[in-house]
This record gives structure tokens, sequence and C-alpha cells, in this order.
């Protein structure tokens, strides 16, 4: 599966610096900003972390690892998802500030960043640190597989309490040189009798080979279960202890707001009006500034309004931070919603768009199939609302049960109390989302091209 895909990323990457710099003719920018996204949220939704399963980027560091092994350990102190977060927000950043959608040259440029990032951190550092710690794309898509209805887990956990080599997490050597690896064990240390769910697991399969009794499978259970559920998890603790992974759900929820609110036309507003009152003229500190409200202002307020009303209402005393630490996992859902909504979109109605393009690479390079279709695209923005509203509704669902869930576990004499500042709380937010998807939207990199 890395293969194909890493020659799709090689092919983006020399269409981005030397094919036109128009960005729906470009793979570069047409693959990554429309087609990818669309394909990795539907992918997540319907069957789990494939993508990372099948990472191109993946692919260079294994092939490296062949002739020199790292010794070094990542540092403790960055054993956290803070880095990965703050990653994360950056490309949000960046990919306004530069229209990254616009520019099939950077867009090249990232990907071969994001190459050497990768082959960089694990030729240093053991294990699979950049996908654990570093990678923001990872990040993302190990948040939204918790909603996914598939997992990989033990089949029969009695198997694993009589087993004494435990391969799944060691791996398997050569018994005439114990130096030789012959199947790598989970190398984001998930020890799979106690892993519980799919944070951090990328689906790479290495315990399901190294399992010597056959009993790793990819099994299906109930999408975002392990969301309303707090066991101590292997190599990831209790949930409602880590602020990290708590912050990194909270900004995946409301940065599917901003991302999508970066594509309407009231954001030109909105930045206008601030560059007013900074008294500039400069892009970059009124994003700044935007981000700020939208991503860290907007959210501290809003929950710890919701934490406050909850403890009012359940009567206790714990401190702000500790509740919203519990429910912060509620947001996954909604959030998820929000980005399918936001990129099935712009996927669906450019569905066919990259069939002319492929068409007018493969001619540049002698393998001529046809005339360029220039006029295929793909459904009407029409027919792809019923689509958003679903994966919108669901996504409210969905947290409405989280959270109701969590409640009960947390406050079973006053559930209800506990659960209704949450629920207005999505509500509020799924109001804002469907305000943004019935506003006219960029189609960004995707445009109806003509011939």
């Amino acid at each position: 599966m890395q293969l194909p895909l890493f020659a799709v990323a090689m092919a983006m990457i020399a269409h981005g610096l030397f094919g036109p710099q128009l960005a729906p003719r470009n793979l570069a920018t047409l693959l990554t900003w429309v087609h990818y996204r669309g394909a990795l949220v539907l992918v997540l939704l319907a069957a789990g972390n494939l993508f990372c399963m099948a990472c191109p980027f993946m692919l260079p560091r294994t092939i490296a690892r062949r002739f020199f092994k790292p010794v070094r350990r990542w540092p403790r102190w960055l054993r956290s998802k803070w880095l990965s977060l703050g990653l994360f927000v950056l490309i949000l950043y960046a990919y306004e500030l530069f229209d990254l959608w616009s520019s099939p040259w950077w867009t090249a440029w990232l990907i071969v960043a994001y190459f050497a990032a990768a082959l960089t951190v694990d030729s240093v550092f053991k294990d699979a640190s950049f996908c654990k710690f570093v990678c923001p794309i990872g990040q993302f898509n190990f948040v939204a597989s918790t909603v996914s209805p598939l997992e990989v887990r033990v089949r029969d956990a009695d198997a694993c309490v009589t087993c004494e080599t435990h391969d799944c997490i060691k791996g398997t050597r050569d018994p005439a040189d114990p130096s030789i690896v012959l199947q790598q064990g989970c190398e984001l240390g998930l020890f799979l009798p106690k892993k519980v769910g799919n944070m951090d697991c990328t689906f790479c399969l290495d315990c399901v080979h190294a399992c010597p009794h056959d009993n790793v499978v990819i099994a299906t259970r109930v999408p975002a279960s392990e969301l309303w559920v707090d066991p101590r998890r292997s190599g990831v603790g209790l949930f409602s202890r880590r602020k990290d992974l708590a912050a990194l759900a909270i900004v995946f929820a409301f940065g599917a707001l901003v991302n999508a609110f970066g594509m309407v036309s009231p954001v030109y507003a909105v930045e206008e009006w601030l560059a007013r009152h900074m008294g500039t003229t400069r892009e970059a500190p009124v994003l700044g500034v935007l981000f700020l409200l939208l991503l860290v202002i907007e959210p501290v307020v809003l929950l710890a309004l919701a934490a406050w009303l909850t403890r009012r209402g359940a009567g206790t005393r714990e401190p702000l931070v500790t509740l919203t630490n519990r429910f912060a996992y509620a947001f996954i859902p909604l959030g998820f919603g929000i980005w399918l909504a936001h990129y099935t979109f712009h996927f669906v109605t450019s569905l066919w768009t990259f069939i002319p393009v492929t068409q007018e690479v493969l001619a540049a390079v002698g393998l001529p199939l046809g005339e360029p279709s220039w006029r295929l695209t793909g459904l009407p923005p029409g027919l792809v609302h019923p689509l958003e509203l679903g994966f919108l509704s669901l996504g409210l669902l969905g947290s409405l049960l989280v959270a109701h869930r969590i409640a009960a576990r947390d406050y079973p004499v006053r559930t209800a109390r506990a659960f209704v500042p949450w629920a207005g709380l999505f509500l509020l937010l799924t109001a804002a989302a469907l305000w943004l998807l019935y506003q006219p939207m960029e189609m960004r990199g995707a445009m109806i091209l003509g011939g």
C-alpha cells in the first residue's frame, strides 16, 4: 500500500515543481488539498486509520533502517502531543497565510519537507517517534479514528495470559543472531493485551505479523465507544489525566470550524475589521489574532462556562480543568462531522477533476491517453448538501451520546445536570457549522476548468 502512494507522492512533487502553476491543473495542489483530504476522512469514517498504514513517508525510513539503526530515544520532555498539536495549528495557519491551496510549488516543497522530517527524526530516534510525537497528520488520524468501526485488538485475552514471549511489543529475532530483527513489534509502545481503542495506533499490523499465536486481528466495535470509558491504556495512560490529548481533541473540533471559516466570504469582512483596529495592512498578524480568538480564547471561555455549569449542577468541587479534561473527548464526533461535511463537499464536487490533469501529465511525458476531458468535475453542490447535513447530524448525535455516557459514568446521581451544559455547547457549535455550510464557499484548488 505504501509503494503506490509513494509513487503518487513523487509524481505530485515533480508536477508541483515543474508543472503548470495553476492549482486546478496541477497534481500537487489538486490531489493534496481536494482528493487526499476528502478520501482521508471518508476512509477514517468507514475503515479506520488505513492512511497511516499506507503512509508513503514511512517507506524511505524503512529502507534507511536496513542500513543503520537509530540508538537514541525520543526526549522524555517531548513525549506528549504538545509538539504535534502546535505543528497542527501551524499547518492550519500556514495554509491560510500562504494560500497553499493555490501554490503547487509550495505544496510540493511541503511534501518534500514532510519526507525529510520523517526520515530525519526516525533516523536519529528509535521506534516510531515521528508518528507518535511529531506528525500532525498522524494526530488528526489518531483522533478521527476513535470514531471508526474498526480497531486492532487481541482475539482471545486468555491466549495473552499464557504468552511468554510478548512478541507483539518486543518483536522477533533470529535465534542464531539475536541482533537481527526478523519482525518488528509495535514501535508505538502499545502492548496489545492492554491496548484500548485506536489512539496512537497506525494500523501498521506489525503486531499481527509478530504474534506467534495468530491472536491479533482487525475487529469491529461500536464507533466512539473508546471515548466514554477511561481505563488505563497501554502507551496512552488515562484519558482523563492527559491534558495534551484533551487539548488535541478540542483543537480538532474547533479547528474544523476555523478551517471552514477561512473559505467563506464573511472571513474577509472580519479580517478587514481587525486590520483597521490593529492599524496594519499585513495579513500575518491579523490572521494570528483571528486564530488566537477562535482556537484559544473562544474554546477556553466556552469550555470554562460549560465546566462551571456542570460543577454547579452536579454539586461537585472539582477544578474546572479536571471537568473539562473528562468531557473534552466528547467533542471529537462533532468535530469529525464538521471535517467530513467540509472535505466531502470539495471532494465530491470535484471528484473527477484528477482525470484531465492526469491525462495532461501523461501527454507531457509521451504517454497520451486522448484529449484531456476538462469538463469532468463532480456532483452539483446542491446534491451534496444533504450528505453534509447527514455527516453533521451524525457528529452531533455522537457527541451527545459520548457526553451523556461520560456524565452517567462520573455523576450517576445528577447525570442530566452534568450533561446539559455540554449538550448546549454542542448545539451551539452545530449551529455555527450549519451557518458556515450555507455560506458561499471558495472552490479552492478545484475550480471548474475551461478548455
